[in-house]
């Protein structure tokens, strides 16, 4: 079972949609001012809720210019896709962002999964099953580039895989991350992880220390406790523009702060 005495940290995503770049700026200064641990966006061309054609911002060149806005708080997408980029250029770009940090980026990953996007900007959607191949391949190109670049990485990127697909998923989770972000239920995780340990012994790898991430959009605080009770000790609440709900934030912070005691 991984590590339970690691703290509680918050992560928030900001959900880059329906909103000018300004209000997004801005609400990134003021979540670190509040003292959030980690800061995320997602990785789509259009917005996923509400008009489908509104105001909508590419991922990676907002992590380049958090990087240089942010000076504490980690931050990533929530998740990449590794649809979008070659898996040593997404590599050359992590690396460059740990950098530009200070070594506070996190690589967030996935198989990707909305059709629109492929479809407009021009990417072949596949199957679930084939982009959850193309991502193993390129999990194993991304660390071997992280191996070759110069300069290296500042630390080991933390790689943060999400899914609870036990037979392709999962596996990768044992393989390569440092955070699963869980996308299931509190009552489910306990089967998961004794999935991922067992892909773990296959793999030779020990996950004693993976986090356990879980997403609260939508979710009362009530919801957190089970969470924690499971074992998940990075809780992610969504932040929807352009009328950004800072009690909301506040409220999932004293929340955290009361569970490190």
């Amino acid at each position: 079972m991984p590590l339970l005495d690691t703290p509680v940290r918050l992560g928030v995503q900001i959900q880059p949609q329906h909103v000018p770049y300004d209000g997004i700026r801005d609400a990134v200064r003021r979540l670190e001012d509040l003292g959030v641990d980690i800061i995320f966006n997602w990785d789509h061309f259009f917005p996923l809720h509400g008009d489908p054609d509104g105001l909508h911002f590419e991922s990676w060149s907002m992590l380049g210019a958090w990087a240089e806005q942010t000076e504490r708080v980690e931050f990533g997408a929530l998740v990449n896709c590794n649809s979008y980029r070659n898996p040593d250029l997404q590599a050359d770009m992590a690396r460059t962002l740990d950098h530009i940090s200070g070594g506070r980026f996190i690589f967030g990953t996935g198989a990707g999964w909305f059709e629109r996007d492929y479809d407009e900007y021009g990417y072949e959607f596949g199957t679930p099953g084939t982009r959850l191949n193309d991502l193993a391949r390129g999990l194993a190109r991304i660390e071997e580039r992280w191996a070759k670049l110069n300069p290296a990485p500042l630390r080991r990127i933390p790689v943060m895989i999400g899914g609870k697909g036990e037979q392709k998923t999962l596996r990768l989770v044992a393989r390569h991350a440092d955070i699963w972000h869980s996308f299931v239920r509190p009552e489910d995780i306990a089967h998961k992880v004794s999935v991922i340990e067992r892909w773990a012994e296959t793999e030779q790898r020990d996950v004693s220390n993976l986090v356990i991430s879980s997403e609260a959009h939508r979710q009362s605080l009530e919801f957190a406790d089970p969470l924690y009770d499971a074992g998940a000790r990075l809780i992610t609440v969504a932040f929807m523009g352009p009328d950004f709900d800072y009690d909301l934030v506040r409220g999932w912070l004293r929340w955290r702060d009361a569970k490190n005691g």
